[in-house]
């Protein structure tokens, strides 16, 4: 975080600064249902795991939103509300502001903020209703909810979300917003790219008048490389957002989850050992049901309760020393965040310009803006590198394997943590380090 330089701004921020002045990470869930009851529940359910003389976390609520609205079809969301289909979250447009405010109100508080996840493009709209249904935070980018999630053209994207920062600076309390630029595709992109992204997009929100951001991070595969990331993302937002409240989170790998309960709850152990090891300010917690179905509300508190409990332990122990250079993923980073500002004098547009010119590519990331020619692997250690930058800059001493990465090999890497984190259920032990079963 970005220390007492800058108050925090907005019902969301403070909490969070509050409780890293307390020493606790901030727990959430990744939580939507469809209709307001059930949402209502849920948002109680996660609130009163903080409450009570023996709080067993300190949460943050969360709203994720149902694919439909995701890509701003509300006509097919009312329709499957109609038909009674399972949505996979809460319809917010379709619902509206007043019935959002009323579904959040007596829940909500100082101490409960809520933030709503959504995954949109083009989310003016659902910028507008989420400002007058009160909503404390927001995420996304004009890269990180563009590239990933379909194929609106990226021009269109930064012209959408300079508009919507705009709205949110315009609101007597801004809401917060975050960065999704450190999980893009949730795997198999290189920690540097993450950083960068993550990073470049908070400028991009500050550039339009968003005072309070944060910047994110998702686990990977080596423990090392990601300590080493959240160093390197921690100092490079220390430097670049300078006179911006900002904070750090981490997501529990986003990626294919281990299919065991065991393997699911090392994997989200690991994440919450990172978080405190890493200077997180928050952890958006996975659950060991989200590799077969949608969570219920009671396997959302678990994994918040046990997330709360590892974090906890893992503040009681010794400091260990400082991250290890593994990768240079500090140097990598602030190369490509320069080389991407050089390129134009608005933050949008040199987005634009460094996807088309390759200068940031997304390894097997489909997006017709994205070059795609860039590819990332899994080393025999775990470590993700580059197999082949194509036209991302380096730093000077990585040394690109550029061995051709195969769709076996694809897939393996891909179910990397699946592999070894289910072995454990398997064997009965824990393999041992860097070792995939």
């Amino acid at each position: 975080m970005n220390g007492t330089v800058t108050p925090p701004m907005g019902r969301f921020s403070r909490h969070v600064r509050r409780s890293r002045e307390a020493g606790r990470l901030v727990v959430q869930p990744r939580m939507g249902f469809a209709t307001p009851e059930r949402m209502r529940a849920g948002l109680a359910a996660v609130r009163d795991v903080a409450v009570g003389p023996a709080p067993r976390a300190v949460t943050a609520g969360t709203v994720t939103l149902d694919s439909f609205t995701r890509v701003d079809d509300h006509r097919g969301a009312l329709r499957a509300l109609r038909s009674g289909a399972e949505l996979n979250g809460f319809p917010l447009v379709v619902h509206g502001p007043e019935a959002t405010r009323a579904m959040l109100a007596g829940i909500v508080a100082e101490d409960f903020p809520l933030q709503v996840r959504h995954g949109c493009a083009l989310p003016l709209r659902l910028l507008r209703t989420m400002a007058a249904a009160g909503v404390d935070a927001t995420e996304g980018g004009p890269v990180s909810y563009c590239l990933p999630y379909g194929r609106v053209p990226l021009r269109d994207s930064v012209r959408a979300w300079a508009r919507c920062c705009e709205l949110i600076a315009a609101q007597d309390e801004p809401m917060h917003l975050e960065s999704f630029g450190g999980s893009m595709l949730g795997q198999l992109c290189p920690p540097s790219v993450l950083v960068a992204v993550t990073v470049l997009e908070a400028l991009f929100f500050r550039a339009h008048g968003v005072p309070s951001v944060s910047v994110s991070y998702a686990q990977q595969t080596h423990p090392g490389q990601d300590l080493e990331a959240l160093a390197a993302l921690r100092r490079l937002a220390g430097e670049r957002l300078t006179g911006t409240d900002w904070h750090l989170v981490l997501y529990t790998f986003m990626g294919v989850f281990p299919r065991t309960p065991v393997g699911a709850f090392r994997l989200v152990e690991e994440s919450a050992r990172l978080a405190v090891r890493g200077g997180a300010d928050r952890l958006v917690v996975k659950t060991p049901a989200e590799a077969h179905r949608i969570p219920t509300v009671a396997e959302n508190v678990d994994a918040l309760e046990f997330a709360a409990a590892v974090a906890a332990d893992e503040a009681g122990r010794a400091a260990a020393d400082g991250p290890a250079r593994v990768t240079g993923v500090y140097e990598e980073a602030a190369l490509l965040v320069d080389r991407v500002l050089e390129l134009a004098d608005d933050v949008g547009e040199a987005l634009v310009r460094a996807f088309a010119a390759g200068l940031l590519d997304v390894p097997y990331c489909l997006h017709p803006d994205n070059a795609n020619r860039a590819r990332a692997r899994v080393d025999p250690y775990g470590v993700l590198r580059w197999a082949d930058p194509a036209g991302v800059p380096v730093a000077g001493d990585a040394v690109p394997s550029r061995e051709p990465v195969g769709p076996w090999g694809l897939l393996g890497m891909l179910s990397y943590h699946e592999r070894r984190c289910d072995a454990e259920d398997l064997l009965g032990r824990r393999p041992a380090e860097g070792v995939s079963a």
